[in-house]
C-alpha cells in the first residue's frame, strides 16, 4: 500500500507539472500569434455603423493598415449595428477623437475589416467609448451595382449608335454623311500635295527658303528696333528711357489739365464761349440775323438781292463797266483829247 500511494503522487504530480505546461505553451502561442495580447492588455472600444457588411466576432481590427485587435462582438441597434472589439492597449495615444472608423476588406472576395484611422494629438477615447464614423467606403455589391449601370449605360448607347443617333451615329449609318467625309479628307489631301508641290502662298512658304530669309529678315530687324528703344534710341526710345522727356510729358499733361479746368469754370474768351449763357444768345441773334440777311439774298430784296437776281441789273452794270473800260482805253491813247488845261494870268 504505501508503495502504491507512492506512486500515485507521482502521478499526480507528473499531469499537474503537465498540464501547467500546456497552460503556459497556450498563452504563449497566444500572446505572440494573437493580434489582442492577454486579456488586461486590450482596450475595449465601440462604433456603430449603418451597414456592417457581414463584420462578425473575429474580424481583425486595423489601425493604419497595422492588424491591432478583433471584434469581439457585432449587436442591431435601431439605427444599424453596434460593434464591439479590443485593441492593443498601446491604441490608446493613436485611437483619440480625431480618429474615424469604416467598414474596410481584407481580400477581393469582401471579407471585412474595421479600419481606423490614427489621430495622434487628439483626446484619447476611455474604455468602451465610441470611435466616431468616418466615410465608409464602397462595398463590392456597390461596385458591382455601379458596373452593371455603367454596361447598361454603354449597351443603351450602342445601341442609339447602330440606330444613326447622334453625330456619331450618323457618321457610322449615314452613306452621305460618310461621303462627305471622304471627300473633306481628299480635299485635305490635295490641299497637302500642293503645299508639298510649293504651290499657293502657304506652299511657297514651306518650300521657297527666299520667304523663309524675307521672313527671318524681318525678325531680326524687329529685334534690332527693340534693341534701340531698350538702349533708348530715337524719339519713342527717349520717351521709354528719358526721364526728362517724361517729366516734360507730364509737365504738358498737367498744363493741359489747367487749360481744361479754367475752360470748365469759365475763364477767358474760350471758357465763356463754353459757360456764358448770355454770349451763347447773342451768337444765336447773331446767327438769326444772318440768316434773314442770306434769306432776303434768296428772295431778291435789296440792291444785292436785286443783284443777283435781276439779269437786266446785272446786263446793265456789266455794259456800264464795258463803257467805262473803253473810256479809260481811250483816255490813254489821246491824254490831250480829254485833257486840255487852260491857264491864264491875269
Amino acid at each position: 500500500m504505501p508503495r502504491t500511494r507512492s506512486l500515485a503522487w507521482a502521478e499526480l504530480k507528473f499531469g499537474i507539472i503537465a498540464v501547467f505546461a500546456l497552460v503556459m505553451a497556450g498563452l504563449l502561442i497566444f500572446a505572440v500569434g494573437g493580434s489582442g495580447g492577454f486579456f488586461w492588455q486590450n482596450y475595449p472600444l465601440k462604433v456603430r455603423f449603418p451597414n456592417v457588411a457581414g463584420l462578425k466576432s473575429g474580424t481583425p481590427v486595423r489601425v493604419a493598415g497595422v492588424e491591432v485587435g478583433s471584434v469581439t462582438d457585432v449587436e442591431l441597434v435601431p439605427n444599424g449595428a453596434e460593434v464591439s472589439f479590443n485593441v492593443i492597449d498601446d491604441m490608446k495615444s493613436l485611437i483619440t477623437d480625431r480618429s474615424t472608423a469604416k467598414i474596410g476588406s481584407i481580400s477581393l472576395l469582401g471579407e471585412g475589416a474595421v479600419d481606423i484611422e490614427a489621430g495622434p494629438g487628439g483626446t484619447p477615447i476611455p474604455d468602451w467609448g465610441y470611435v466616431p464614423t468616418g466615410k465608409p467606403a464602397p462595398t463590392i455589391a456597390e461596385l458591382t451595382e455601379q458596373a452593371g449601370t455603367g454596361i447598361s449605360d454603354v449597351t443603351a448607347m450602342l445601341a442609339d449608335l447602330r440606330k444613326g443617333k447622334g453625330t456619331v451615329g450618323k457618321l457610322l449609318t449615314d452613306e452621305t454623311l460618310y461621303n462627305d467625309f471622304n471627300s473633306l479628307l481628299a480635299a485635305a489631301d490635295r490641299v497637302a500635295q500642293s503645299v508639298s508641290k510649293g504651290k499657293g502662298t502657304l506652299g511657297k512658304f514651306a518650300n521657297d527658303p527666299k520667304v523663309y530669309d524675307e521672313l527671318h529678315a524681318s525678325v531680326a530687324n524687329l529685334n534690332a528696333i527693340t534693341t534701340k528703344l531698350k538702349n533708348g534710341e530715337g524719339s519713342l526710345g527717349q520717351l521709354l528711357n528719358d526721364p526728362a522727356f517724361s517729366k516734360s510729358l507730364n509737365a504738358t499733361t498737367t498744363n493741359l489739365e489747367g487749360v481744361t479746368g479754367r475752360l470748365n469754370r469759365g475763364e477767358g474768351t474760350a471758357g465763356k464761349l463754353l459757360t456764358d449763357d448770355a454770349l451763347y444768345k447773342r451768337i444765336d441773334s447773331l446767327t438769326a440775323r444772318l440768316d434773314t440777311v442770306l434769306q432776303n439774298l434768296n428772295d431778291g430784296q435789296g440792291t444785292a438781292g436785286q443783284l443777283l437776281h435781276d439779269k437786266q441789273l446785272y446786263e446793265n452794270m456789266n455794259q456800264t463797266v464795258g463803257e467805262m473800260r473803253a473810256l479809260i482805253a481811250e483816255i490813254k491813247k489821246d491824254p490831250k483829247k480829254y485833257l486840255n488845261v487852260k491857264v491864264s494870268i491875269f
